[in-house]
């Protein structure tokens, strides 16, 4: 998606926010929006704690700060909408958009983290089956914690089969939803409340970096094995747990990928890839970029190159920031060197791959690729499902409407296809 923001330390909280604005953050905010339409970055700059400025350096804020200005607009007006310390959330009404501003304060009242991202409604609450119980369930690592959501059924006698969910690319949380990435699905939620419904059990987590998760990587050190390495970890939990008679792992988009490395020597019975991609991923943004002006193409292209040799592009467009941007470069290397087809050859338990054919991001080719790599494997191909797992049709503005609308459930074959594919596991 072509969508430009800045992060720098991006605090979550799950406490409920507070509809009192303090005094110092209304002062920093109508700052920052004086400074924003003044194009006064280094201004803004200024307002950084130490901690920050060495987090997110003037030469590299600078550059994308005056790219989004170009963008958006000026920024018309600033609303104050929550607030639970450290943590206050703006809304923000520019010329050609509305965004929120997340801004973090210290005592000194200097910006500790700030996050400008496309502004969605917030996820409507799903109400969960009243047969299912939820609770918290933490993973400790060497880096900090993963924190997920085990779906129990309730009125079940013995052991039940658990699905472990891996969620797809970018800042997607444990529900399915990214308010940096404008989506608003509740997938992986409605999911675990139809698994549950039919007696079994799930488990669904925030990755590394995103939501409740808590680690001292930074963005620049994050490589694709640590995703691996945290849904291995997480795998062992499961199994080790006496309440489950045996663990599937569920990955969606790149999350597939993910469970192919994970599941790999594992105490895992079958694997369930949904909208993976059969081809690896430099092929796959390669071929999106097709949708970005010919010379951004070429800049991609040059930082690939590099890339394939082992080398970072610091000097690239601000346009690419979003997807190539110096710090992601690394985990970028790391993603690319893998062939989906390769390692799903390499499954020794059952596959199920699911597709649907009005996905707009993972054609339905990539999962004849999957299945010609992994020919005992179960093809489900779902008539017009998109890459939510929503009812869409081809019409791209129609099906990208889907991703906004959080009370859209999930198409019905999409569960009776995986319910019956677990529920026939010996």
């Amino acid at each position: 998606m072509k969508k430009l923001y800045f992060t720098a330390l991006v605090l979550l909280f799950a406490a409920q926010l507070k509809a009192q604005e303090p005094a110092n953050y209304a002062a920093v905010a109508n700052k920052f929006k004086q400074f924003y339409n003044s194009n006064q970055p280094d201004s803004i700059f200024a307002m950084f704690s130490p901690e920050m400025k060495a987090s997110l350096p003037l030469d590299k804020f600078k550059p994308t700060t005056t790219q989004l200005r170009s963008q958006l607009g000026s920024l018309k007006q600033i609303t104050f909408l929550k607030y639970n310390s450290p943590l206050a959330i703006y809304k923000g009404a520019f010329d050609n958009a509305i965004f929120q501003l997340n801004l973090s304060l210290n005592a000194q009242s200097k910006i500790i983290g700030l996050f400008l991202a496309p502004y969605v409604e917030e996820a409507s609450s799903i109400t969960m089956d009243p047969s299912l119980k939820e609770s918290p369930l933490l993973l400790k690592t060497f880096s900090g914690s993963i924190s997920g959501t085990l779906t129990m059924p309730a009125n079940t006698s013995g052991k039940v089969p658990v699905v472990m969910i891996i969620a797809g690319s970018g800042p997607t949380d444990r529900d399915g939803n990214s308010p940096k990435l404008g989506l608003n699905g509740n997938t992986y939620k409605m999911l675990a409340n139809e698994l549950g419904k039919n007696g079994i059990a799930s488990f669904r987590y925030d990755k590394r970096l995103v939501g409740q998760s808590i680690t001292t990587t930074k963005e620049k050190q994050l490589r694709f094995e640590d995703y691996v390495d945290d849904a291995v970890g997480l795998v062992n939990l499961l199994s080790e747990d006496q309440r489950f008679s045996k663990v599937i792992v569920l990955g969606h988009s790149e999350g597939s990928l993910v469970g192919m490395l994970a599941i790999r020597d594992q105490p895992v019975k079958a694997y369930i890839s949904v909208a993976g991609a059969g081809r690896s991923a430099d092929i796959v943004v390669t071929e999106q970029m097709k949708a970005y002006p010919k010379f951004i193409q070429d800049n991609f292209k040059t930082m690939l190159d590099s890339l394939k040799k082992g080398k970072f592009t610091d000097n690239i467009d601000p346009k690419l920031y979003p997807i190539a941007r110096p710090d992601i470069q690394p985990y970028l290397m790391s993603w690319f060197r893998y062939s989906p087809t390769r390692e799903i050859k390499k499954a020794k338990i059952p596959v199920l791959i699911v597709q649907g054919t009005t996905d707009l991001q993972v054609p339905a080719t990539d999962a004849d690729l999957l299945k010609k790599a992994k020919s005992e494997a179960v093809l489900l191909m779902i008539p017009n499902m998109n890459h939510i797992l929503k009812e869409a049709p081809a019409d791209k503005e129609q099906n990208m409407a889907t991703y906004t609308k959080p009370d859209l459930p999930l198409k019905p074959e999409l569960v009776t296809g995986i319910v019956n594919f677990i529920k026939g596991l010996k």
